[in-house]
Parts: C-alpha cells; structure tokens; sequence
C-alpha cells in the first residue's frame, strides 16, 4: 500500500516539476531550485502525507460516523442532562467522552452549548462538552495516528479527555451559573422524538457524512501541509531546535500564547505540528500549540463572550491555559 503511494508522489512530483519547467520556460526562465533535492523531498512529501490522511479519514470518519449515529444530538442532550445532574463529576466525563463523538469545531460548537444550558445542563458539564469536543474527534486521532503512531495517538486523547473533565468540573464546583449572560437562560430546547434509522441508512449517512466532512476540511488540511512540506524542506531546524526545544523552559508557554490569536483545526495544524517535532521541537511543545490553537483560538472567544461575562470568560480562558502549558510539559517529560 505504501509503496504504492510512494510510487504516485514520484509521479505526482515528476508532472508537477515538468509543468512548472515549460511554464518557466515560456518566460526563458529556468529555476535552479526545481532540480533541488530539498524541493524535491518537500513535493513528495506533501503528495504522499496528503494521500495518506485523506483515506484514513474517510475510512475512519465512515466507522466513527456509524457509531455517531446511535448517540443523535436529541440523546446525547438528554444523557447530558440526566447524567449531569444525577452523578456530578461523572457528568462532566460522559460530557468530555460525547464530545469526542460530536463533529464540532471550536465555533461551531459554542451553539451547541447555548442549547445545552438553554436545556438545563449543568454549566460544568456542559463546558466539559465544549472542550472536547473541538479538541478531540475522528479527524485529530485519525492524523495523530497518521503522523505520529497509534500510541501518541492514543496518549493526546486520553490527555484531552483529562483537560476537558478536569476543566469542566472546576467550572461547576464555582457556581458561575450568575456569570452567564441573561439571554442564555430564554433559550429553550423541546423534546424531539428520536428517530432510529436503518442500518441501510446508517451506512448510507455515514458514507454522505465522510465525503462532506472531506469537502469542508480539505482546504485546511492542504495548507497545513504546504506550510508542513515548507517548514520540512527548508525550515532553519538549528534555529527552532534552539528557541522552541527542550533547552527554552518558556517554550510551552510561548507555543499557546503563539496558538490563541490563530483558527483552525486539527486538519490545518498536524500537519505542521509533525515537521516541528521533525526539527527537534518536543512533541509536548507542539501539540500545546495545536490544543491553542483548536480549544483556545481568538474567534471561538469572540463568539462566547456573546453568551459568558468577563468574569467566567476570564476563568474558562486561565484554566484552559494552565491545563494545556501542564500537558505540554507531561509530553515533554515522558517523551524523552
């Protein structure tokens, strides 16, 4: 299989170097950096990451998707609520575990969190949900695992799922309900009946949901992996390794304060956090820098300030910030 996906990047690079050479040579230019090694291993790197990442998605948002299919938005609003309300911390785990399942951005999910308050799901849990669920889904594992191996993998989510309850009870055991804003509260969901589809639907939907998802996601993916194929080629590795590596103590902190004023997701942001860690920037450093940037970001900010006052925006911003500078150290130390 991935011999030949080697064996189309080759390709892929071969016909994009012949094209740009005839369209240089319309202009009797003839660019010396097109025969060069390090423009080569960048052109095939992007090919052969992009292929790779594209199929893993589809293969594993299909499987995903299919599960999702039997936790609808109306069931997993009621289990939100009953669990959150009957079991407390174990709310904010159930939440945290949804979230998970729920493909949701940083922005798009703040809706889905008005709804939830507006529902009366306790405030905790419900920012537990608001936490994973941009931070954690099928397409972030699906290129950690991609990129990185099924263990980092496997250890980021298990960490995100650790920020997101831990950050969500926090958040209810200070009782900042007064901290919302009134409009929040006029907010009223009903009951809506619970359809279950079949499984030729199921298949059907899942199979839909993939390719859309692809088509909203793609334009990310390809420019983190420009801006990842850039920094992979010809990026100054002795200058990152220096400011960015395990010898800077402030790296962590730096990495999510670089991450904050910056959008995207996971698609846009792996594929520049794995050239990083390539340069000798420590993985803890790098993925403080994606959680930022997919939890943390400027315009999911903007958008909740509509719906929390300054005060519970300000606490929701510092333990957010302190968890994500802890994990990013708690890489960098069993990483070694």
């Amino acid at each position: 299989m991935f011999s030949l996906i080697g064996h189309i990047s080759s390709f892929l690079y071969n016909l994009l170097t012949a094209l740009l050479k005839w369209i240089f040579s319309l202009f009797s230019q003839n660019p010396e950096f097109l025969d060069s090694a390090r423009f080569k291993d960048s052109v095939e790197y992007f090919f052969t990451d992009t292929i790779v990442i594209f199929l893993m998605i589809i293969a594993i948002t299909f499987v995903v998707s299919i599960i999702r299919s039997f936790f609808p938005p109306e069931r997993t609003r009621k289990l939100l609520g009953e669990q959150g309300k009957a079991r407390g911390f174990i709310g904010n785990v159930v939440a945290a575990v949804l979230g998970i399942a729920t493909p949701f951005c940083s922005c798009s999910a703040v809706p889905v969190f008005i709804g939830f308050i507006g529902a009366g799901v306790p405030l905790g849990t419900t920012f537990s949900f608001l936490i994973a669920s941009p931070m954690i889904n099928e397409v972030a594992v699906t290129m950690l695992w991609a990129l990185f191996g099924w263990k980092i993998a496997l250890l980021y989510m298990a960490t995100g799922l650790t920020v997101a309850i831990i950050a969500g009870a926090i958040i209810g055991k200070l009782k900042m309900e007064k901290y919302l804003e009134d409009d929040v509260f006029s907010i009223k969901i009903g009951d809506v009946e619970i359809v279950k589809p079949s499984w030729k639907q199921r298949i059907t939907d899942a199979w839909s949901y993939a390719l859309d998802l692809v088509k909203k996601i793609w334009p990310y993916i390809i420019v983190g992996l420009v801006i990842g194929a850039a920094i992979h080629g010809w990026a100054p590795g002795d200058w990152l390794a220096k400011y960015a590596g395990r010898s800077n103590p402030f790296a962590v902190p730096i990495a999510v304060l670089i991450g904050i004023p910056l959008y995207s997701n996971a698609a846009g942001t792996l594929p520049i956090v794995s050239e990083l860690t390539k340069l000798g920037v420590p993985m803890g450093t790098a993925l403080s820098f994606m959680m930022a940037v997919t939890a943390l970001s400027l315009p999911e900010m903007i958008i909740l300030r509509k719906v929390l006052k300054p005060r519970l925006l300000a606490v929701f911003i510092g333990i957010m910030a302190v968890t994500i500078v802890f994990i990013g150290y708690f890489f960098n130390i069993i990483l070694v």
